[in-house]
């Protein structure tokens, strides 16, 4: 033995290190079941691992990982394993002989295992793959920027050079699936033209892709919410993908997908209608704080009764294990829900109370808004929310930040402003948008309404506050010269602040940049008009034409929104008649998959102005349709269920009495009965006085009647007996 260790030292050397198995390493690798065999290999041939069998390591923890229920993951206890440190060490060292999909892949499990952007290890790969950017192919550009996305690296340089790779390269990329991702990772730093561009792109790959990839939908409409746009077509093909799998969907998905509605004000009764049952079927499933919250706070506002009462007492139980984050959660899951259960509210907010310390000022906000929408009151509480509010306000120097603040102080019990924060806000005001000063104004209205102190003698610093905020509004309206960057801060504008001070104002700049109105922001101006009740003849008359010039690249979803102030403002186009027959005529194709309720105040808002289309109305007029209703205004608000239900008793009063020919039936008889009896009252003083004059000079009670019913339930204060023959008058 010694001889032959002489002659072939080196062979001797082979033999001596060579692993105790002949077959290959990467073989024994793919072959291990859990997570201690990979590390005992580890331990064994870290002297000899190369990088092929570093990063096969590290996808095969990262595998076995994710084929765990969320409850038996230990990500932890995988990262701070000593033979996961020396795989971390080893990448380390080896990184630079990675090919690029080792590279990419490895710094991507890296980051599932919870590494942060600061990481030695993290920091290299991402220099490393910098270097070699431009060589990536589409796969490895997307999940690269992907991990760059979870650093919270969109705003830089590096996600920027990607946008221009993706810029340059696009009309060669046929992969959606990659491209959604990109497109979610640089959709905060590209241009409007670029992000059209990229919808478009996305439209022609759509039929590409398998009914089954909801992930890369998903990311389709995230996209759209990142950017601020709800561009209808592409919507609708996302919303049909989810519709095929939602019976595979689970909770996270349908969380982020409503949510994602939510942000683009795009509404899917169907999809929320099965989501609904799928969830329902949910609520027995889960026993741990964290999903049964997500459940609460997704199903709770869709939730009918039965629902609804085991979603609460299943949270009561569970209210000592929540946190301070899922707390809130509820919180505001209740206050969409309008829950009156006092016994939850109480437990909640205790909750709240506990944590409140560790909220940020946004959350603190919203703890406020929802405690006063509850009429929920505890002095200790508000005295503590109170106290936290004016700390972040001292040391506030951002304007939204500062206006939020404030907003919540103003909410509480007894607000007052003191020369400190008049100080501080006007401090704040020349770097203010239009939403900021609207905050602000609001916030001081309220302190001066409902502070005692300020009902019988406003303060004059209070009034100079408002006299320097309209200053600040009138000023940034004369100087806006875009109407996409105006109408960025007065789409969500409302109050009386901004009705009395900055409408009229906002209405001349509007007008100032007429011509920038088109297919994409007409819908959004209409909305606009008619939410302010402003009538501005000028900017109608735009919109008509808007639609009659472009109206094939009008989503039939937005004529609602488009004909809405036509309706409410009672006003008519010069080309009246092409008008409205261009906006049925662009929605005959849909009137089947349209929303119930734009369907209804769509036919509503048309018979408003004497336009009867019977296309429309044969759609709204019929079983199927009333059914599908039905089941809708079961998920609604009280306020909102009972306005559609009037808005269809009255287009079905209209069209009986000015068309009777379509032979639609009356059918409102019992709602407007039992809406008769909830609003009758006896009559005021004035009206007993002139029902008596009245009988008197016509010779007696008898010839008189008070708060007469027509067939079809107007409401008529005096009928006499020579009115009773007359003909009725028009309903519209």
């Amino acid at each position: 033995m010694l001889r032959l260790r002489a002659i072939c030292p080196f062979s001797w050397r082979v033999f001596q290190f060579r692993p105790f198995s002949f077959e290959p390493l990467l073989s024994r690798m793919n072959k291990c079941t859990d997570e201690e065999q990979i590390f005992d290999l580890i331990e064994k041939n870290k002297a000899i691992l190369s990088e092929k069998q570093v990063a096969c390591a590290l996808s095969m923890l990262w595998q076995f990982q994710k084929q765990k229920i969320s409850l038996l993951k230990n990500v932890e206890c995988i990262r701070d394993h000593p033979q996961f440190l020396t795989l971390h060490n080893l990448a380390t060292t080896k990184m630079e002989f990675m090919n690029d999909n080792t590279l990419v892949n490895v710094l991507y499990i890296i980051q599932q295992f919870g590494f942060e952007a600061h990481d030695p290890l993290v920091e290299a790969l991402v220099t490393e793959a910098w270097r070699r950017l431009e060589r990536f192919d589409i796969n490895m550009l997307s999940k690269f920027s992907s991990c760059l996305a979870d650093q919270h690296l969109c705003f830089s340089p590096l996600m920027g050079k990607i946008a221009d790779i993706v810029n340059r390269n696009l009309e060669t990329i046929q992969d959606l699936r990659c491209l959604s991702v990109l497109m979610v990772s640089i959709s905060s730093l590209i241009s409007q033209r670029f992000q059209e561009q990229l919808v478009n792109k996305a439209e022609q790959l759509f039929d590409t892709i398998d009914s089954s990839q909801v992930n890369t939908a998903r990311r389709i409409v995230q996209f759209l919410r990142n950017i601020k746009y709800n561009y209808y077509p592409l919507l609708e093909r996302c919303n049909k993908v989810f519709l095929s799998n939602v019976n595979h969907l689970d909770l996270d998905s349908i969380s982020k997908i409503l949510s994602l509605y939510h942000s683009l004000q795009f509404h899917s009764f169907e999809f929320i209608l099965m989501t609904k049952k799928r969830l329902t079927e949910m609520i027995p499933l889960f026993d741990h704080p964290a999903s049964f919250v997500k459940l609460f706070v997704t199903l709770g506002p869709v939730a009918g009764p039965e629902e609804e009462k085991q979603l609460k007492s299943t949270i009561l139980l569970m209210s000592e294990e929540l946190t301070g984050q899922q707390a809130l959660a509820v919180m505001g899951a209740m206050e969409e829900m309008e829950s009156r259960n006092s016994r939850l509210i109480k437990k909640i907010a205790s909750i709240l109370y506990k944590h409140l310390d560790n909220y940020k000022p946004v959350e603190l906000l919203r703890i406020t808004q929802a405690l006063i929408f509850l009429h929920f009151q505890s002095k200790e509480l508000l005295v503590k929310l109170r106290e936290l509010l004016l700390s972040y306000l001292k040391v506030s120097v951002i304007p939204s930040e500062t206006s939020l603040l404030v907003c919540a102080l103003s909410m509480l019990p007894s607000p007052r402003l003191d020369e400190a924060k008049i100080s501080q806000i006007e401090a704040v005001l020349p770097q203010c948008d239009l939403n900021d000063l609207n905050s602000f104004a609001t916030s001081v209205l309220r302190c001066i309404q409902y502070d005692p102190m300020y009902r019988n003698n406003t303060p004059g610093k209070q009034l100079k506050l408002l006299q320097k905020l309209d200053h600040y509004g009138r000023q940034r309206l004369r100087k806006c010269s875009s109407l996409n960057l105006l109408w960025e801060e007065v789409k969500s504008l409302k109050g009386d602040w901004f009705a009395d001070s900055l409408l009229e104002e906002t209405v001349v700049t509007l007008q100032r940049l007429i011509d920038e109105i088109n297919y994409i922001n007409v819908a959004g101006i209409a909305s606009f008009i008619s939410r302010t009740n402003y009538l501005s003849t000028s900017l109608l008359d735009r919109i008509a034409s808007v639609v009659l010039q472009q109206n094939e690249k009008i989503h039939p979803f937005a004529i609602l929104a488009i004909i809405l102030p036509f309706s409410a403002l009672n006003y008519d186009p010069p080309q009246r008649d092409e008008f409205f027959g261009t906006c049925l005529q662009h929605l005959n194709s849909y009137l089947s998959i349209l929303d119930p309720l734009k369907l209804v105040f769509l036919g509503y808002s048309l018979a408003t102005r004497e336009y009867f289309s019977e296309d429309l109305l044969k759609a709204i007029f019929n079983i199927r349709f009333l059914a599908k209703l039905d089941s809708q205004l079961e998920l609604l608000c009280s306020s909102l269920n009972m306005k559609v239900q009037f808005r269809l008793m009255e287009l079905n009063r209209a069209v009986c009495l000015e068309c009777p020919e379509y032979q639609i039936p009356w059918f409102h008889d019992r709602f407007c009965q039992q809406q008769y009896k909830k609003d009758f009252g006896s009559m005021n003083g004035a009206q007993q006085q002139i029902y008596k004059m009245l009988a008197e000079v016509l010779g007696g009670i008898n010839f008189v009647k008070a708060s007469v019913l027509t067939p079809y339930y107007y409401t008529i204060d005096k009928e006499t007996e020579a009115q009773r023959h007359c003909c009725l008058p028009k309903v519209m």
